[in-house]
């Protein structure tokens, strides 16, 4: 008897069963967006490459500081604000030898610098202006970043270019650039500074106090 009365009930319509379908993808998708963390996609090779850098960096004695680069709108007066300025000298391009192996993607030097303005002095809890000029190797290049290493009373500065997405092209190879060392990132006394690129790197000493 009870197998009969199984046998004749009727099934869902189809439309109920749309509509569950259609509710549920509703709840989920707003319980996702509602309780799901902030932040950048999960990112495996890129997030690899910062924790072996970083792990390389400490194992070569250097420390990492983020610094600021853009062109300027106003080279002129940038170079007016910068005061004294220290002599600079030519030394072998690329990175030094003991920050070069800690990369694991080696950055996108500038190719050549042509010349810089960086102040002869500096105070360790203001932040450190430099001007300089440089080119790229191509004109698919531009400006993407800066970072700053620091090992005892050495800084090394990594000035980093990127390729430019589709088929834009910048107007020029060459760029002025105005980079700003963050205050409390210079240690104090006589600091040797080396600004890299790959055809000669450019170096000079500035004494903070």
């Amino acid at each position: 008897m009870s197998a009969r009365r199984a046998s004749q009930q009727k099934p869902w319509p189809m439309k109920w069963i749309v509509l569950a379908i259609v509710v549920g993808i509703a709840v989920y998708t707003y319980l996702t967006l509602h309780y799901r963390k902030p932040g950048a996609d999960y990112r495996p090779y890129e997030d690899f490459t910062k924790r072996a850098n970083i792990e390389r960096l400490l194992n070569a004695g250097y420390r990492r500081v983020e610094t600021t680069a853009e062109r300027p709108a106003d080279t002129a007066a940038l170079l007016r604000s910068l005061g004294p300025v220290a002599t600079v000298t030519n030394t072998p391009g690329g990175l030094p030898g003991g920050l070069a192996g800690t990369f694991v993607d080696a950055p996108r030097l500038p190719d050549t610098i042509y010349s810089v303005s960086p102040p002869r002095q500096a105070t360790a809890l203001l932040p450190y202006p430099i001007s300089f000029n440089c080119s790229v190797s191509n004109q698919k290049e531009q400006l993407g970043g800066a970072q700053v290493f620091i090992r005892a009373n050495t800084v090394v500065i990594v000035t980093q270019f990127e390729s430019i997405a589709g088929g834009l092209q910048a107007r020029t190879k060459d760029s002025t650039v105005a980079l700003t060392i963050p205050g409390g990132t210079l240690p104090v006394g006589r600091t040797i500074i080396t600004l890299a690129a790959n055809r000669g790197s450019k170096q000079w000493t500035v004494d903070v106090k």
